[in-house]
């Protein structure tokens, strides 16, 4: 039997499953009083690290992305570089990119944060996250989420005094 056939019907259904979860989901799963949450708790990690946190929510991935089996990873990746995540004075932007419909969480890092986390403790956040996610808990799991990564980050990037906000702290949701 031909794989064509499975891979075109798993890539209907990713589709499918795309298609479905709209930008009303992620308004639903990230309300106001979460992302106001969400950006304080930013706001206060980077008072006690010099790393640059932002977090982007996608609801779903473009239809053409889907088709063409872009992965978590890799739209993760492309959107650090739309966002400029990567451009921060120290090369310490963290980007955290959650996917509702794939219902999968990355962590990108830049290279000074990078070399010094170990891809485990990446996984670790993400699993509080999408363990939390699985659960309808989306306000309290990314709020643990960005505690584990901000206490990561303070002890592998302490703060070394006052530093300009060089990232939007506010949650994105595309």
């Amino acid at each position: 039997m031909s794989t064509l056939p499975r891979t075109f019907m798993g890539r209907c259904k990713r589709a499918w499953r795309h298609l479905m979860v709209g930008t009303g989901t992620g308004r639903r799963c990230f309300p106001p009083a979460t992302l106001k949450a969400i950006e304080q708790a930013i706001t206060e990690g980077e008072r006690q690290h010099r790393a640059e946190v932002r977090l982007i929510v996608e609801p779903s991935l473009p239809l053409g992305a889907v088709f063409a089996d872009v992965s978590n990873r890799a739209r993760a990746r492309a959107l650090f570089a739309q966002y400029g995540v990567w451009d921060t004075e120290d090369n310490s932007g963290v980007l955290i990119y959650v996917n509702l419909a794939a219902r999968e969480v990355d962590i990108i890092g830049d290279r000074n944060v990078g070399r010094l986390i170990a891809d485990s403790e990446w996984q670790a956040i993400c699993r509080t996250m999408t363990q939390g996610f699985a659960q309808g808990e989306f306000h309290n799991s990314t709020l643990a989420a960005l505690a584990q990564l901000n206490a990561l980050l303070t002890q592998h990037f302490p703060a070394d005094g006052a530093r300009p906000n060089q990232l939007p702290n506010e949650a994105l949701i595309l």
